[in-house]
C-alpha cells in the first residue's frame, strides 16, 4: 500500500473558518476535535479576529495531516483568496459555504473557478 493512501485514509476531520452561527452549528453536528497537541480544527471568526489569524489558521488546516476538508464562510474565504486560489493540493479540499448574513455567490468560489478552467469557459 503506497504512503499516498495511508495519507488520504488518515484524514478523519473537517475543519471550519466561520462566523459563530456557522461554526456552532457545525460543532453541533459533531465535526468538534481538539488533538493531543491542543489544537482544534476549528475558527470562530468575529469583526474583532485579525486577519493574521486567519490566514495562520487556514495555512495550519492544511499543513496538518488530519483534515480532509476544510470549510470556509464566503465572505471570510474573500479576505484571503490569494491563500486559497493559492492552495492546490487535493487534500485537504477547500469548500466555500454560505453565512446567514452573506448569501453565496458561485461567481466567487474557487472550486467552480477551477471547474470552469477546465471546461474552456
Amino acid at each position: 500500500m503506497s504512503s499516498e493512501k495511508v495519507n488520504q485514509k488518515d484524514r478523519n476531520f473537517l475543519a471550519v473558518i466561520g462566523d459563530e452561527d456557522s461554526v456552532t452549528g457545525l460543532l453541533l453536528a459533531g465535526i468538534g476535535h481538539v488533538n493531543q497537541q491542543q489544537k482544534r480544527n476549528f475558527l470562530v471568526v468575529d469583526a474583532k479576529t485579525p486577519l493574521v489569524t486567519i490566514e495562520e489558521q487556514f495555512v495550519e488546516f492544511t499543513k496538518r495531516k488530519d483534515v480532509a476538508i476544510i470549510l470556509i464562510n464566503q465572505h471570510i474565504a474573500e479576505d484571503i483568496r490569494e491563500l486559497i486560489d493559492g492552495h492546490n493540493q487535493a487534500f485537504p479540499t477547500v469548500l466555500e459555504i454560505p453565512s446567514k448574513d452573506h448569501p453565496y455567490d458561485p461567481e466567487k468560489d474557487s472550486v467552480l473557478k477551477r471547474v470552469r478552467r477546465l471546461f474552456g469557459e
